[in-house]
């Protein structure tokens, strides 16, 4: 799979995005600050969200449309409340894929009705996704499919059914390059619910990249999720999470994504391949293994015993494995103490 010129694949370095989210606090200057940043940071790309208040929700501040859970970090807030506070101004869509363009970032969004569909395509994002929350709008999904452009997909919430009926949506319309991100739709999430066996059965059964959207707090799901498969990782961006931002506790400062970008490199440097034996590397340390030398001063004709033939480091003597084969024997010439073993000494 290619994303504007990005391979993304088992064979390549995970594709890190940094979600801005509306972590920005509707400062243009604060956003631009963390395309910056996540640019510093190692970031592959940045991701936006395109909706606003009136496209994703109603304006309605009771019943159904109010956050009334407590443990929720939106508590308190009606939808549209929240939506209008972490929107990012369309008009602000243009200046920050711009600015990431020119730091080498790829930049994309997740689009929430039709009408973003068709305001991203005017701005020719290379890529889209689909959020968690929408990956059972069949309508939306068929619309950035015909695009013809590589779609990601995050799959929280979503049954098997679900999202066969999706992938099939997908494929019907046109994208057979699309990722499938193992996602909890928790916020923040815990890792014990990320559950990334489902990584590899996900690549099993839809023949697809498939990669992790984290809402976990730290970088050990993402790197273990790299470990495992992953191919994309995408987490949430804040440039200080003391100064708040609607998803401020679950997102990365600059110097922790940072390390996100290191270890998951790390994470997939080490997968590596199935080998056993030395690699380029540990050949020279072959001499420090064990091996058979003579621990004493001998003379011709002596009898070799375990005490005057050792097992020792370093490994420049017959193997260890030699040793009950050569106790008892005679050796036909002297050998000094420190003579690695060799079958010529008997």
């Amino acid at each position: 799979m290619n994303i504007a010129g990005r391979k993304i694949g088992a064979e390549h370095k995970p594709f890190i995005i940094a979600e801005l989210s509306g972590n920005h606090d509707q400062s243009l200057d604060n956003a631009l600050a963390m395309v910056d940043a996540a640019a510093a940071a190692g970031a592959d790309a940045i991701k936006l969200q395109t909706y606003s208040p009136e496209t994703i929700t109603l304006n309605v501040h009771e019943g159904d449309f109010y956050i009334s859970d407590p443990d929720s970090l939106w508590h308190g807030y009606s939808l549209y409340q929240l939506y209008e506070k972490a929107m990012t101004p369309w008009e602000w869509h243009e200046p920050l894929f711009n600015r990431a363009k020119q730091l080498g970032l790829i930049a994309f969004s997740s689009p929430f009705d039709l009408t973003a569909v068709d305001y991203l395509e005017s701005l020719d994002v290379p890529c889209y996704k689909i959020a968690s929350f929408e990956n059972t709008d069949h309508g939306l999904i068929a619309a950035v499919a015909k695009t013809g452009k590589p779609v990601i997909l995050s799959t929280g919430m979503a049954t098997q059914a679900e999202l066969a009926e999706s992938v099939e949506v997908l494929r019907a319309n046109g994208c057979d390059d699309f990722v499938l991100l193992k996602c909890t739709s928790q916020y923040p999430a815990r890792p014990r619910d990320a559950n990334l066996a489902t990584i590899a059965h996900l690549k099993a059964l839809f023949n697809c990249e498939v990669g992790l959207s984290d809402h976990t707090t730290g970088i050990g799901v993402s790197v273990a999720a790299v470990a495992l498969g992953a191919s994309v990782i995408e987490k949430h961006f804040v440039l200080d999470r003391a100064e708040g931002g609607v998803d401020a506790e679950f997102s990365m400062e600059p110097a922790e994504f940072k390390s996100l970008v290191d270890e998951c490199s790390r994470a997939y440097d080490a997968v590596g391949i199935v080998h056993y034996g030395c690699t380029e590397q540990e050949v020279a340390s072959r001499v420090h293994r064990r091996s058979l030398y003579i621990a004493e001063d001998m003379q011709a004709g002596e009898v070799l015993t375990a005490k005057n033939l050792r097992s020792v480091r370093p490994g420049a003597g017959l193997p260890t494995k030699y040793l009950p084969v050569l106790l008892g024997r005679k050796i036909k010439q002297a050998a000094k103490k420190g003579t690695p073993m060799r079958w010529e000494l008997i």
